[in-house]
């Protein structure tokens, strides 16, 4: 087992990362809450794969368990699916002494949190990732909340879980897109801070996309330790933690503007991450070929590195107004300066980004 300890104070949690952990994660569970009633909250199809396995476990430990089914998928994202996970927690008279375990991909992640964190004003939160994406990423540093029609994640909270449990062997039935789009983040987590991480990336696409158990248990932990450690370093995001949202400015603009639909988290961010690069390039910041480098990465794994040709430029740059890291009239873009390092700058124009955009579909579009 890999255990990555989050240094919070009082507010601190371990992640727990080892194949075949699912079954027997009511002891761990139960080593770190107070009540001994749970909800689990999962979608549909992740319910029907390990619902039963988790719920069985969490009895053998003395949990009384419920269940509430959302619907996945960034579209559902919202205060309304949130409001009904209020209704679920009224139904089974959870007090503050209760917990909800989320069950799922990032977006079961962020809503189960969400309701966590302001159900009550907080009951206790456990975080069960079933994606790649979640497990490297979503799951860990108590970012939660929803999606407003403007943008991603404009209502939220920042509430850290009791506990991550990260089973690599439930991967084995993700379909293969969405073991890709986490891989995005995998190489995001080297290139902000880990040179050996993202040379692995590099080197060992087959391992990867074959789903090789020792592969994936080393970028797994490996970058559960780099956002560990960022977090700990900046929990709510005042500076350093930000270098976390590479990729994301233009990455989230390109989601919203496609409505969620085009393109998956891992997949946007990835053409968001070139976008950062090439702009890096021109403001100087950056050798030339630094792009074309992680642009090569990407495309190893089988990640997109530039927008569809249909993609509206000029309505990527309005909705990128409504991220979160547009601050006083400013974007703050984080722009790699060689793999392991980046640098947050507020000097970047609109126009610095729809030129990178366009080159970008030049050098690398299909």
């Amino acid at each position: 087992m890999a255990k990555v300890q989050v240094n919070l104070g009082e507010r601190s949690y371990p992640i727990l990362v080892e194949s075949g952990i699912l079954p027997r994660i009511g002891e761990e569970i139960g080593a770190v809450c107070r009540g001994r009633a749970a909800l689990i909250v999962t979608e549909p199809a992740v319910s029907r794969l390990y619902y039963n396995d988790v719920s069985e476990s969490l009895s053998r430990a003395g949990f009384q368990t419920f269940l509430a089914e959302i619907p996945g998928g960034e579209e559902n994202k919202t205060l309304a699916v949130v409001a009904g996970l209020y209704d679920r927690l009224l139904d089974i008279r959870m007090d503050r002494s209760g917990v909800l375990i989320t069950l799922g991909g990032g977006v079961v992640g962020d809503i189960g949190g969400f309701a966590a964190a302001t159900y009550m004003r907080g009951i206790d939160f456990i975080q069960i990732p079933t994606t790649l994406l979640a497990q490297v990423d979503a799951s860990i540093g108590g970012k939660v909340g929803v999606d407003l029609p403007r943008g991603k994640n404009l209502v939220g909270a920042f509430y850290q879980p009791k506990i991550v449990i990260i089973d690599p062997d439930v991967l084995v039935t993700l379909p293969k897109r969405q073991l890709v789009s986490g891989l995005a983040e995998v190489v995001k987590h080297g290139i902000i801070a880990d040179l050996e991480l993202y040379n692995f990336t590099r080197k060992e696409p087959d391992a990867l996309l074959r789903m090789d158990r020792d592969a994936l248990e080393f970028v797994i932990a490996r970058s559960c330790e780099i956002k560990a450690a960022v977090v700990t370093a900046d929990e709510r995001e005042s500076g350093h933690r930000a270098i976390l949202n590479y990729g994301h400015t233009v990455g989230h603009a390109i989601e919203a503007v496609t409505n969620f639909a085009q393109y998956t988290h891992g997949e946007a961010v990835s053409i968001g991450m070139v976008t950062a690069a090439l702009i890096s390039e021109t403001a100087g910041l950056a050798a030339p070929g630094l792009a074309a480098d992680i642009a090569g990465t990407l495309r190893g794994l089988e990640l997109p590195i530039a927008v569809n040709p249909d993609v509206n430029l000029d309505l990527v740059i309005q909705a990128m107004v409504y991220d979160k890291k547009f601050v006083s009239g400013k974007l703050r873009l984080v722009l790699p300066m060689r793999i392991g390092e980046v640098r947050i700058v507020d000097t970047i124009t609109k126009t610095d980004v729809i030129n990178a955009l366009i080159k970008q579909a030049e050098l690398f579009g299909e």
